[in-house]
């Protein structure tokens, strides 16, 4: 835990290794998840700390577009944070993804949260 008073738990951390046979192969992408006080009634706000190039991604935040991101934009509360970093893994590999031209790797620098990290999780 990033802060040890978050009670509540709201603030997350993922990691997803990119997926063989794509552009983000071996590739390590960290995001933050946010969980507001109408979680899990409403989606976690969910970001790229690491330059990513998708489709649902704003470029310049690293946001993950709720519109974009059919699991963000159809949120069911039986949802967990595991199951959105699964599907944006998913949607690495999907065709209008997997051969998107990255932004070169080590550039994370822009990308810093105000509201830290709690809890960590890796999908490999």
């Amino acid at each position: 835990m990033d802060d040890a008073d978050d009670i509540y738990m709201q603030s997350w951390t993922g990691t997803i290794i990119g997926p063989p046979g794509t552009v983000h192969e071996g590739r390590i992408y960290q995001l933050k998840l946010f969980c507001g006080k109408d979680y899990p009634e409403n989606p976690p706000s969910v970001r790229f700390q690491t330059r990513i190039n998708m489709t649902c991604v704003n470029q310049e935040t690293g946001v993950v577009e709720p519109h974009l991101f059919p699991m963000l934009a159809n949120w069911k509360r039986e949802r967990t944070m595991e199951d959105i970093l699964i599907q944006l893994k998913k949607e690495m590999m999907s065709p209008q993804n997997r051969k998107l031209t990255q932004p070169p790797e080590g550039n994370e620098e822009a990308r810093i949260d105000q509201k830290g990290l709690v809890v960590r999780c890796c999908i490999v």
